[in-house]
């Protein structure tokens, strides 16, 4: 394939919060974290009877978490996802909600488990969801994740998140009102084997360069789509970074 014909995957269609694109061919590859969220979830809902899995996307993560508690609910905030995650998710069981913000549809004390990955959250509205004794598990991306792609465009890091790592998410957990029960913090490799992959990414990911467009970046992506013509691939560090806590 030629630089033109890569610069096509922009059109290419992304759907929920699959990336099987570009991972499934091996175009685009991530390190291995020290902890596994999927595995903490798992051994979590495995003793919950009511839990909220926030920000669940199309839900194709959630599902393979089966099976479930007595009752558990997902919300989703990008309205593109709803329906998807809707559709996948409640032939399971699970009550599926928009959100706009933070705030979440829920009374007071209703789950003892609630889940994050990759998704904000109000510690005050997680709080007031929770039962006493209740968990809460998060895994979020670092400020300044795969940084390396913003260096290579000449774009800078989002000032608003680049101080969001472990060590301020941390700083409330450490309070009474929370017994710490996990934490930790990585920044495994993420490769790009070609330009296509790139910009797929890029597109699916609109916040690491909020302009993009190929027309902008033309130069840049040509130089890079030259490197990797030689068996050069784009790595760059990814940055994420896990919570689990419970509520005394």
């Amino acid at each position: 394939m030629n630089f033109n014909d890569y610069l096509k995957e922009v059109d290419r269609p992304f759907h929920g919060w699959d990336f099987s694109y570009i991972t499934g061919a091996g175009r685009m590859q991530s390190g291995l974290l020290p902890w596994s969220y999927g595995s903490m979830a798992r051994n979590f809902l495995h003793g919950a009877r009511a839990a909220l899995d926030m920000g669940t996307g199309g839900g194709e993560f959630l599902e393979k978490l089966l099976p479930f508690p007595l009752y558990m609910a997902a919300t989703e905030g990008y309205a593109p996802n709803y329906p998807l995650g809707k559709e996948r998710l409640e032939p399971h069981g699970v009550t599926v909600v928009p959100v706009e913000n933070d705030t979440l549809p829920f009374e007071n004390a209703r789950f003892d488990l609630v889940l994050n990955q990759h998704d904000s959250y109000d510690l005050g509205e997680v709080k007031r969801v929770l039962k006493p004794g209740g968990i809460f598990l998060t895994q979020q991306v670092g400020g300044v994740d795969c940084s390396g792609i913003n260096d290579r465009l000449e774009v800078p890091v989002n000032d608003e998140y680049a101080k969001w790592s472990l060590e301020t998410a941390e700083k409330p957990f450490l309070s009474p009102e929370w017994e710490l029960i996990a934490s930790g913090e990585a920044h495994p490799t993420q490769r790009f084997y070609d330009i296509g992959a790139l910009i797929y990414y890029l597109k699916a990911i609109p916040w690491q360069v909020p302009d993009f467009t190929v027309e902008k970046y033309r130069e840049e992506l040509l130089s890079i789509h030259k490197e990797m013509s030689n068996n050069k691939s784009l790595d760059v560090r990814q940055h994420r970074f896990f919570i689990a806590a419970r509520l005394l």
